[in-house]
Parts: structure tokens; C-alpha cells; sequence
């Protein structure tokens, strides 16, 4: 009696534990979408600070980027605050004393690529453009071509 019910709770384990492993697999995925998610909104959330630095001249900004970065690398690095704020293309000076104001640590890691590399969109660009212009950072997306969970694209996101 004691070797059958052995065999039968080794049964009802194996079923129970091959139940889970999809469960498991999901929930890894998951895990990586809110990832995503997050990291889009904290480089979403930079640009938005950008933007409104630069319309509240406390930045100087490029003529012609309608007051977006010119790259993400320009959200980690800062931009510099100094006496000509609000100057467009000015020649001010670059000291080490000057004070920067930076919006990101650093550039968050596509958790669906493995590598910090975002599609890039400007201001000019058509909203499901694929390639950037170039000339300044209006929104991000993910170089995934993965689907999610609820069938849509990543990049979409």
C-alpha cells in the first residue's frame, strides 16, 4: 500500500508542477513587459522635463528643436544653467563652475532587445515613423519586434 501511494502523490506532483512551469514562463514575461513599460516612461518622463525647461528658458536649446533634446545622451549628460539662459544658438561659455541640470541617470536597458538602444522619433516625424529624423528626441520606442502578452507590437508602446 505505501509503494502506491508513493507513485501516485510522484503523479499528482508531476502534473501539478507541469501546470505551473506555463504559469511561470508567463509570469517572467510579464515581468519584462513592466520593465518596459517603466523604463518607456522614466525616458517619456525626461523628454516631458526637457520640454518644459526649455519652455520656461531655463535651458538653452537648439534653433530648430522646438525645444526637445537633440539625444538621449543629452538627459544623462545635463545641460548647462548659466547667466544666458533663455538665449537660442548663444555663445555662452562652458566653465566647469556652471551649474547642469541632467534628467536621467542613465539610459534604461530595453528589457526586450538586452541593450540600451531605443527608436529614436523627432517632432517632424510621422507617429509610426520607424526611422528618426535626427533632429531632436519627441518620443521613444522599443526595437523589439516581439509581441506582447495582449498582441500588440512592443515598438508600439
Amino acid at each position: 500500500m505505501t509503494l502506491l501511494e508513493l507513485i501516485l502523490t510522484c503523479s499528482i506532483l508531476l502534473i501539478l508542477s507541469t501546470a505551473a512551469l506555463p504559469i511561470a514562463r508567463f509570469a517572467a514575461v510579464r515581468e519584462k513587459e513592466a520593465t518596459l513599460r517603466h523604463n518607456l516612461d522614466e525616458i517619456r518622463d525626461a523628454i516631458d522635463r526637457y520640454k518644459d525647461a526649455a519652455d520656461h528658458n531655463q535651458i538653452r536649446v537648439e534653433l530648430g528643436s522646438e525645444g526637445y533634446p537633440p539625444d538621449l545622451e543629452t538627459l544623462v549628460n545635463g545641460v548647462p544653467l548659466g547667466s544666458n539662459i533663455g538665449t537660442i544658438g548663444g555663445s555662452g561659455s562652458s566653465d566647469s563652475g556652471e551649474k547642469r541640470i541632467r534628467f536621467l541617470r542613465k539610459i534604461p536597458i530595453d528589457p526586450m532587445t538586452g541593450q540600451a538602444d531605443w527608436g529614436l522619433r523627432a517632432v517632424q516625424d510621422d507617429p509610426d515613423s520607424r526611422h528618426w529624423g535626427g533632429k531632436n528626441v519627441f518620443d521613444v520606442y522599443s526595437q523589439s519586434t516581439g509581441t506582447a502578452l495582449d498582441g500588440t507590437k512592443y515598438a508600439d508602446w
